[in-house]
């Protein structure tokens, strides 16, 4: 028996491969699919089954497209619906792979077709958990996510059930869950990537001994709104899309300057994927910036609109990654690319934008004289509350898009902008500058470096709490 876990770090997903005597299960497979066929090629194997453990809302999976090019059954849980083939589990039903076995436990909770997969080894010993959304490292899948008109009260309620059965399996089991850390399908997974039933039990505050009602509140106190893309991805996931060589075909285009600027002519959006110290350097007029370097697919989910066309500007040699990650969050109307990429552009001589950089010292200095200095924190709430600049605006970066957020800011206003490190805030930058401000800087090395300038007025994380 073999298994893998292949970890995406941007998304926070993990999927997995696992080959017994020649045939081979994968659960929860991304969109791009060649990875898994060239696993099992290496293996001499052959893909039989894909388990699906939910209709995934943060990514598109590639259940899919896999199917159809290796023949493999796409397996869900009970009460999944979908637009395409499949074969519905029931509770307790085993499947057999090689010289191993899989058993669906139906584990409803997060969403109502959640089913997590027991692999039990070649000795018929239950080996390892695939949980899904369903448990996570320290924590558990939110149960507000598009599961028809149940209250997430309702939801949480199944999960604790689910959680039941989950605790009745013996604590040396390993736990292989869909996410780790930095994901926004649970409300703070821990650091690592797997666990065993065990060092839940003991160190999860989802499966301490509590009450139902009590562990309803636990569970959905403190959520934040989940991205705005993940209904999009949940419905292509449960309906169909489009297969992903169509869309790396078409977004392979290499386009001319002039084919380029015929695409912004007719709305297209500018994507602009070179690193964040990069752009700000100089780029296209009205493109946006979201760099390959940081958590590039979630923010493009979170920010650009679907099915609308994109135009892109990447670094030679990344544009198959570029629209491969942004297949992987369901965009599928990318154009193409400019060929050459920005320095082409420059080239032949045509308008360019940039964004002052300046150091956190400067920021200070600024602050002294400056009557119309704004400084804009662009983290998450959270961020702000555990400390920030005394006379900052937080106004988080995935509220930018609409443009009243930015409606107490004047055209007139200097405009200093910061993230934790300095990639969101040049994402932020891009997005104001396509509003129509300008009087714009970016603080390099963001909190993380302003902190550190002696004598910044700083509210600290307990005076933010009193």
């Amino acid at each position: 028996m073999y298994i893998e876990q292949l970890y995406t770090n941007c998304l926070s997903e993990a999927t997995y491969f696992i080959e017994s005597n020649g045939e081979v299960a994968v659960i929860d497979p991304l969109r791009d699919i060649d990875k898994y066929i060239q696993l099992a090629e290496q293996k001499n194997a052959v893909i039989k089954y894909i388990f699906e453990t939910h209709f995934h809302a943060d990514f598109v999976s590639g259940h899919i497209d896999l199917a159809k090019k290796t023949g493999a059954q796409i397996i869900y849980g009970p009460d999944a619906e979908t637009g395409f083939e499949k074969y519905s589990a029931k509770d307790q039903e085993r499947f057999t792979l090689g010289n191993v076995q899989f058993q669906a436990i139906h584990t409803p909770g997060h969403t109502l077709e959640s089913t997590c997969y027991l692999l039990y080894d070649e000795h018929q010993q239950p080996h390892a958990l695939f949980t899904g959304d369903t448990l996570f490292v320290g924590d558990v899948g939110r149960p507000d996510l598009f599961s028809g008109n149940l209250s997430k009260e309702a939801l949480a309620g199944y999960l604790y059930e689910s959680l039941q059965k989950i605790k009745q399996l013996a604590p040396e089991v390993k736990v292989y869950p869909a996410h780790g850390p930095g994901s926004s399908c649970g409300k703070n997974l821990g650091p690592n990537t797997f666990s065993t039933i065990g060092e839940e039990i003991a160190t999860n505050y989802a499966l301490q001994p509590q009450t139902k009602e009590a562990f309803i509140t636990a569970v959905t106190e403190g959520l934040s709104t989940p991205p705005v893309y993940f209904p999009v991805n949940a419905a292509l996931n449960k309906n169909g899309y489009e297969n992903i060589d169509n869309i790396m075909n078409k977004g392979l285009t290499a386009l001319s300057i002039e084919a380029f600027k015929k695409e912004i002519e007719d709305d297209a959006i500018i994507l602009d994927t070179r690193n964040a110290t990069e752009f700000t350097q100089g780029f296209i007029p009205n493109a946006i910036s979201i760099g390959l370097e940081g958590r590039f697919a979630e923010w493009a989910g979170v920010l650009l609109p679907f099915h609308h066309k994109l135009v892109l500007i990447t670094d030679i040699g990344k544009e198959e990654e570029t629209i491969t990650r942004l297949t992987r969050v369901g965009f599928d109307q990318i154009i193409g690319y400019l060929a050459g990429s920005y320095q082409a552009w420059v080239d032949a001589g045509e308008k360019i934008d940039l964004i002052i950089d300046v150091e956190p010292d400067e920021l200070k200095m600024d602050m002294n004289y400056d009557t119309r200095l704004v400084i804009l924190d662009v983290r998450k709430e959270l961020e702000f509350e555990s400390g920030h600049v005394q006379t900052a605006v937080n106004i988080p970066l995935q509220t930018m898009n609409d443009v009243a957020v930015l409606s107490n800011i004047e055209d007139n206003d200097n405009v200093y902008i910061h993230c934790a490190g300095g990639y969101r805030s040049v994402i932020a930058a891009s997005i104001m500058k396509k509003q129509g401000f300008h009087n714009i800087r970016n603080v390099l090395g963001g909190y993380d470096q302003i902190k550190l300038v002696p004598e910044m007025p700083l509210v600290a994380a307990k005076e933010v709490l009193n």
